[in-house]
């Protein structure tokens, strides 16, 4: 019997602890309580929650935070649609704001085929430990080191490594810029959507010496410059590029029309089509 008294001493004394701490944090929980505005939950909702960080902030829900305060413009979410951009005004009674709508490219058109392999690379499949290892595996040292860094920074599938060279799908790249982070050697940057053709080659080295160690460089022949209107490309040294910020830019038919002689300026679509190409042929070869 003594047994049993104490057995419910103890479980007497357990609840009168538990019921005292459950008071304690129920007091706790109301005098600490933080109030949230429940426009943020709102817009939370509203957003498309991939929580990418392609706008600045930690996620979704800190980004709604912002836009209740003022701080972004709905619209500073690259992957919100525009019907999603204008619920989210429309609730909070704001402006849309204004922002051109881009996507990511990345610079170099020198896959494993076209470009010189300068030394064999085992290590880590990482792009700043390649480039920290002899510069890297390739004859370039501007070129894409092709370890996937950027691919797997893309929430959105929207870069594939093909023959060893970075390609990213427009249709399916919302601008987010998680991939322009990644890359240690600043290949990738966002673009307006509108543009439809680019120069795949980002080394500043003279036209010989980029010859060497690839096949598809930017040598300023400058014939995409005589072909186009004045302003749609830009001239720095010994290399080319396409002016984004342009009033009108580059169509596609200047492709056909400059003939460039080293075939690095193309559409978009085209250097996907090619390097799928060379891939699908490789197949069939082995």
């Amino acid at each position: 019997m003594e047994e049993y008294g104490i057995y419910i001493a103890a479980l007497a004394a357990m609840a009168v602890i538990g019921g005292v701490l459950g008071c304690i944090i129920g007091v706790a929980v109301k005098i600490f309580k933080v109030k949230v505005d429940p426009r943020i939950e709102l817009v939370t909702e509203l957003l498309p929650g991939a929580n990418c960080g392609g706008c600045g902030k930690a996620g979704c829900a800190d980004f709604a935070k912002s836009v209740v305060e003022g701080e972004n413009a709905p619209n500073k979410c690259p992957v919100a649609s525009q019907e999603q951009v204008s619920a989210i005004a429309q609730a909070l009674g704001v402006e849309l704001g204004e922002s051109m709508k881009k996507i990511a490219v990345v610079f170099c058109g020198g896959d494993k085929n076209q470009e010189k392999v300068q030394t064999l690379y085992n290590g880590v499949s990482d792009c700043i430990s390649a480039s920290l290892i002899a510069g890297g595996p390739k004859g370039c040292s501007y070129g894409c080191l092709g370890m996937s860094s950027c691919a797997r920074a893309c929430p959105f599938g929207a870069i594939e490594m093909i023959n060893g060279l970075a390609i990213v799908h427009p249709n399916l790249c919302v601008g987010c810029g998680k991939c322009v982070d990644t890359c240690p050697r600043n290949l990738i940057k966002l673009v307006p959507v509108d543009s439809k053709v680019h120069i795949y080659c980002s080394s500043p080295e003279k036209g010989a010496v980029k010859m060497k160690v690839c096949a598809v460089p930017c040598i300023a022949c400058r014939k995409c410059v005589r072909a186009a209107e004045e302003g749609q490309f830009d001239v720095n040294g010994f290399l080319v590029s396409v002016n984004y910020d342009a009033e009108t830019l580059p169509e596609p038919e200047i492709v056909e029309k400059a003939k460039c002689p080293t075939g690095c300026l193309l559409t978009a679509d085209q250097h996907v089509k090619i390097e799928e190409s060379e891939k699908k042929n490789k197949g069939e070869a082995a």
